[in-house]
């Protein structure tokens, strides 16, 4: 089953802290993991930032029942239920989520702590998943959309900017030594695109061969083949195959039939590509998201 979210987990937490005893958090881990019957697989996933996802959110899940005085922290990140937390279980709720921790008033004033406001509609979704996960969730939406706006911009270009644009790539990824010597070793004549070699590392101890294509359609095996020929009169062994649309299945699956090595990069990649080195883009805000360095707090 899918890794239980927040509201999934808070009732199962609170019950499981009815002792009265200090938990931690590895015990609390093991515990639900057993009562979702959670896999080997599920109980190991990390989130994209490399954390332990069930943990996560079992953190997430607790400061949510803190902040509602329903459980308290105590030393070493454990956690131990409150009289209050005893009194809700009493009355036998069935679920635990965001609108029956409202009633709480420590718990509103939380809220009206958010920058958003409190009284901003959450989705079901955003109810359900903790902030950081939301906050991804929003931070690839952000990239989609500008992935492609970029992929428009690059479309609509003249064959020189797009032959620019194509080294700066290249160069922002560690190929072709400076701008100036990939501008250089780029340029050729193509179909629609450019067509050249750029050196593989500074020193130009190898060479990539290239071929963009600013197409609509998407490029086939046929295309490729034609490119894997111009590769064997370049007695080349490694090639670069970028256009500003896609390729069909057969031509991903021919190239793995090849014995050069050929990598494919369409218009979504190469988008892609320009955000994450830089390229036609510029940063507008920065966030760190940063968490307790418990070790700081061990010698207090």
């Amino acid at each position: 089953m899918p890794i239980p979210t927040m509201f999934d987990l808070t009732l199962p937490i609170l019950e499981f802290l009815e002792d009265g005893k200090i938990h931690d958090k590895s015990s609390l881990i093991d515990h639900l993991a057993q009562h979702f019957k959670l896999t080997a697989t599920e109980i190991n996933e990390r989130t994209p930032s490399g954390r332990n996802r069930l943990g996560n959110r079992i953190s997430w899940t607790r400061m949510e029942l803190r902040n509602a005085g329903l459980l308290e922290y105590m030393d070493g990140g454990a956690s131990r239920i409150t009289e209050r937390g005893r009194r809700v279980l009493a009355d036998n709720p069935t679920r635990i989520d965001k609108t029956f921790l409202n009633q709480f008033e420590e718990y509103r004033d939380v809220l009206k702590r958010d920058t958003t406001g409190p009284d901003r509609k959450i989705s079901h979704k955003e109810d359900e998943d903790t902030p950081e996960e939301n906050l991804k969730s929003a931070y690839d939406t952000i990239r989609s959309y500008l992935a492609k706006e970029i992929l428009e911009k690059v479309k609509n270009s003249t064959p020189s900017f797009f032959e620019w644009l194509v080294v700066d790539v290249l160069v922002g990824m560690g190929y072709g030594g400076s701008r100036e010597e990939a501008g250089r070793a780029i340029g050729g004549p193509g179909d629609g695109g450019i067509d050249g070699i750029i050196n593989e590392d500074r020193l130009g101890l190898d060479v990539i061969y290239i071929q963009a294509k600013r197409w609509e359609g998407p490029v086939g095996s046929s295309q490729i083949r034609n490119f894997v020929g111009a590769l064997a009169g370049q007695r080349a062994g490694k090639g670069v195959f970028i256009t500003t649309s896609t390729f069909t299945q057969d031509a991903r699956e021919f190239v793995k039939t090849v014995g050069a090595k050929i990598i494919l990069i369409d218009g979504r990649q190469l988008a892609d590509y320009m955000i994450d080195y830089n390229v036609g883009v510029t940063t507008e805000a920065t966030y760190e998201l940063k968490r307790i360095d418990t070790d700081y707090f061990e010698d207090e």
